[in-house]
Order: structure tokens, then sequence, then C-alpha cells
């Protein structure tokens, strides 16, 4: 039994999301989105290099020792699977390590909204679920992968840095592969992922410009792509797509993106007035006139179109957080902390006659 397995057990126990360990620190947890200090000494630079060299297999210890950072997954057995980033700091050697649930959430379990379980039906085109690190990314795009193996009879390709939820084959047949166990990167991947037959295939970041155009022509050429973006709204997702690119290319990924994106999910996590958290979508659907403002430039006319497109499922980011606050879930002010226009929705929040 490895040392790091009892501070992972207690993690599990607690209902945290994250285990926190640094050198000369005491070990910490977010529990509910908050950080909690564990009832323990801090640890000495050597205990962290011990706990953090036990676990790290080889492939990755040379990348540490080169770099000074790593990922890997690491699987406690009957307990859970975990993502792990270590590092160097000033004080010595750290690590953050993220609790995968065993049984991956549903559909249902994640309350995704209707639209979004629409965007698992389609047969091609480039779906983004997109959000800060931490929001539930990952786990969004498990549910949707969970609901195309149950639902489709077709074969997913999965590409992950590293993987995360382990996926049984049900109707679908499912191949993940890990970047640095079992290909070289992402954009290789994606390039032998055309080789393989695939429907679908699940890109974990689309991290660099490489990646992010072969994602994009993956879609075109027949494909559901899913992947994931560090952005925060469905405009903002458009334009760093764009943004990527080389000015005298943003021309052609325009019109690229325009034929080929068919959805933005842009999310974030919230306390729940009760334990743990809850989750607010922004969702975009790419319908003619979007991918018309797309393809001419007026992608900041997009949020109007957004507010009047909720009978296809769009839903603006603070509409979404007014629902929960209204629906008894969340706090106004935790709702105001989160928002990316707080004044828009403090003025949502007193025409409908929430007290802020």
């Amino acid at each position: 039994m490895a040392v790091i397995d009892k501070y992972l057990t207690f993690l599990r126990d607690q209902g945290g999301s994250d285990l926190h360990l640094s050198a000369n620190r005491q070990p910490m947890i977010r529990l509910d989105g908050s950080m909690v200090k564990l009832k323990s000494n801090p640890l000495r630079p050597k205990e962290t290099e011990a706990i953090f060299a036990e676990i790290m297999p080889p492939l990755n210890r040379k990348e540490f020792e080169e770099a000074s950072d790593t990922d890997f997954a690491y699987e406690l057995p009957d307990v859970a699977r975990f993502r792990v980033n270590v590092f160097r700091d000033l004080q010595g050697i750290g690590g953050v390590l993220r609790l995968i649930p065993a049984k991956i959430a549903t559909a249902d379990d994640l309350g995704l909204p209707d639209v979004v379980r629409h965007f698992c039906t389609l047969p091609k085109g480039l779906v983004l679920v997109t959000g800060p690190t931490g929001c539930g990314k990952s786990t969004t795009l498990a549910a949707m992968v969970d609901l195309i193996n149950k639902s489709r009879k077709d074969h997913i390709v999965t590409i992950e840095d590293p993987i995360e939820f382990v996926h049984e084959p049900q109707s679908c047949l499912i191949n993940q592969r890990e970047v640095g166990s079992h290909t070289g990167s992402f954009a290789r991947a994606l390039r032998a992922g055309l080789r393989e037959d695939p429907d679908i295939v699940l890109v974990g970041e689309m991290r660099d410009l490489e990646t992010t155009h072969i994602a994009i022509e993956t879609a075109e050429t027949g494909h559901l792509v899913l992947g994931t973006l560090h952005t925060t709204t469905a405009v903002t997702t458009v334009n760093r797509l764009i943004d990527q690119f080389p000015t005298n290319q943003q021309e052609q990924i325009r019109s690229m993106l325009a034929t080929t994106l068919r959805g933005v999910i842009a999310q974030t996590l919230l306390k729940r007035r009760s334990k743990g958290r809850v989750a607010a979508f922004e969702v975009l659907v790419v319908t003619t006139g979007v991918a018309n403002n797309i393809r001419e430039r007026k992608i900041h006319q997009i949020p109007s179109l957004m507010q009047t497109g909720a009978k296809l499922g769009m839903v603006c980011m603070n509409d979404s957080l007014l629902r929960l606050v209204l629906d008894g879930l969340v706090e106004p002010r935790e709702a105001i902390t989160q928002a990316v226009d707080r004044d828009e929705l403090v003025q949502k929040f007193i025409v409908a006659g929430v007290d802020v």
C-alpha cells in the first residue's frame, strides 16, 4: 500500500475533489470548492519526493526530471482513479490529485440540457465543452460519451492526457489512447485516428494550433469531434479558435468553423446552498444565422441570437445562473461571484425580485 493511499481514501470518504500535497505545508483537500487543511504535520521535502516517487510511472519520472512537472493517472483499486500533476516549486516537490469517480455520472445525474443530449446524436461536426480548470468539463464529456456508448452503434476513439474516466464498450467500440503512454501527442493521435475508422473522436484538450486545425479538419471530413477549451463563454470560444491561427489563415478557419461547429457548452461550477456543487451551463447552437456571423466576422452579434434562440436550446450563462438561484440551489452572492457579466446578472436579479 502506497503512503498516498491513506490520503486518497480520506479524500473519497469526505467527498472531496482534490488532494494537495506540498513540501513544508500541511496536506489539504478541496471540499465543495473550498480548500481545507488536514489535521497533519507539514510534509518535509523528502517526504513529498518519496510519496510521488512511489506512484510515478518510469516514463513520467523521466519527463519530470527533464521538465520539472508531469501528468499521469493513478488508480487505487476499490476506491477511485486519480488524475495526478506533480511539479517543483520554491519549497520542493508538490502535487495535486483530482478524484475521478469510479462510476461515470450519466446525463441524467448531471441534469444536462436536452440540447446537449441532442449534440450526442449528431453524425458529424465539432462540439466543444469549455470552462476554467476544475469546472467539470471532463465529467460532462464523460457523460456525453457514456450516452453515445449506450445509444449508438459506432466506433469511439478518445485521446486524453491522462486517461480519466474508463469506458467499458456497450453498444459502441471504444479505444482510449493516452498521450505519452500510447501516442506522442494529441496531433499525432488525431492524424492516426483518421486511419482507425472512427465515428466519434474525443480530444481531451485542443491546446495548440496543430491539434485545433486537425480537429476541425476531422469534423469537416464527416466525424463527430468532441473537444475542450479553457474559455469562459461561447463567444470567447469562437474567438479563441480563430485567433490561434496566423492572420493569413483566419479567413479559411472562419469558413471551416461556420461549416463544422455545431455547438459550444460553456460551464462553471457553483457551491450549492446545501452540500456539494452544481453546474451552470451556457449553450450555443450553431444555426444558419450563427454560422453567417462567424463567416462574416460578426461574432459580437452572436449573444443577441442566443437571447432569441431559447426554443432551439440556447442558454446564456446569466440566465442559467438566475435559474439556479430561483430554484433555490445557489445563493445569489455565489452566482454573482461566478458570473462573467456581473452587472447584467444583478439587473436580472432585481427584475426577478431576488434580494441581492
